[in-house]
């Protein structure tokens, strides 16, 4: 049987990040609840130290190590901002952390990553597995695994991002109809919609992706997990999993309403939107909830909708390009 989360989870999850993470507010922007013709929520993961959401599940499984787990390190496999949090939560936390990363990973993210204190081994991701070198490297030392979302601790620790959004929303005269997630393995949308659904039961929950991508739409769509299509390249690199994992599925199966698609256009709209109206940096992954609002993937008009901007970790050329 697979395992899953509940709400129980994410809450012992939020007091052992209470303190370490940014409970990053939720915003609202005129000029965006004009385009949406409704009132649009807001919350901005960029601002967490890392500038991701990340942070939250690594933390929070690195924080459950039995000492002799610690002491023997940890491995992850990452595009970049888990690999940052993996780093972040053990240097917080005194554990060695190796990161399987693509050599082609933004430089910020490897920079970063290297900063944080993490050992980054790079691969080619049109050519290596990830997971089977993390794998490989985790037996030889006898180190602990970190996935990137399909683990229960990681998935209630990004689905602290949800809880947060349900207890700040609380005060406002509208109650939320509905929330975007940016999507990848489905960690921060799975997690995120088990304590959604929790507390605000009547609200819809989407997944959004990028065009190519979009393989947990198409399994929402026929019930079952499939796969994209090798070769498939996206800007949206936070984003680039094969598939949704075996846990976050099964969750998202019972409690997303089901996927929205944008496209690399409307990425690059959405991240300049985000720049020139909310002043706020955005990478490309990170940016693809703003985009179906902006593009109309969903309807908007009289309602409250919620969208979680996951990241803001990109590379200065790219950005400018944009």
């Amino acid at each position: 049987m697979i395992e899953t989360v509940v709400i129980d989870d994410i809450e012992a999850a939020a007091q052992r990040l209470d303190g370490i993470v940014v409970k990053t507010p939720l915003l609202q922007n005129v000029e965006l609840d004009r385009i949406a013709g409704g009132k649009v929520l807001i919350k901005p993961e960029c601002f967490q130290s890392i500038g991701s959401f990340k942070i939250r599940g690594a933390y929070n499984l690195l924080s459950q190590l039995t000492p002799q787990q610690a002491k023997r390190g940890v491995v992850a496999w990452s595009s970049g901002n888990h690999a940052q949090g993996v780093a972040l939560a053990g240097k917080l936390l005194g554990i060695h952390a190796a990161i399987v990363m693509p050599e082609d990973a933004p430089q910020t993210k490897l920079e970063n990553t290297r900063s944080l204190g993490g050992e980054v081994i790079t691969y080619d991701r049109y050519r290596g597995d990830r997971e089977a070198i993390a794998r490989k490297i985790a037996a030889e030392r006898g180190a602990e695994l970190v996935p990137s979302f399909d683990h229960p601790h990681i998935i209630a620790g990004q689905g602290t991002v949800g809880l947060e959004i349900a207890e700040q929303s609380r005060g406002l005269a509208d109650a939320v109809d509905q929330v975007l997630i940016c999507c990848g393995g489905g960690g921060l949308t799975a997690g995120s919609a088990v304590a959604l659904k929790a507390r605000l039961p009547h609200v819809s929950i989407y997944a959004v992706e990028p065009e190519g991508f979009d393989d947990t739409t198409r399994s929402l769509r026929i019930g079952r997990r499939v796969s994209i299509d090798p070769g498939r390249r996206s800007i949206c690199d936070a984003l680039l999993t094969e598939s949704p994992g075996k846990i976050t599925f099964e969750i998202m199966q019972r409690l997303v309403v089901g996927g929205l698609v944008v496209s690399e256009a409307e990425v690059k709209a959405a991240m300049r939107f985000a720049f020139q109206n909310l002043k706020i940096v955005v990478e490309p992954g990170g940016a693809v909830a703003l985009a179906a609002v902006l593009s109309g993937k969903v309807d908007t008009s009289g309602k409250t909708t919620a969208i979680v901007i996951s990241g803001g970790n990109v590379d200065a050329e790219l950005f400018a390009s944009i």
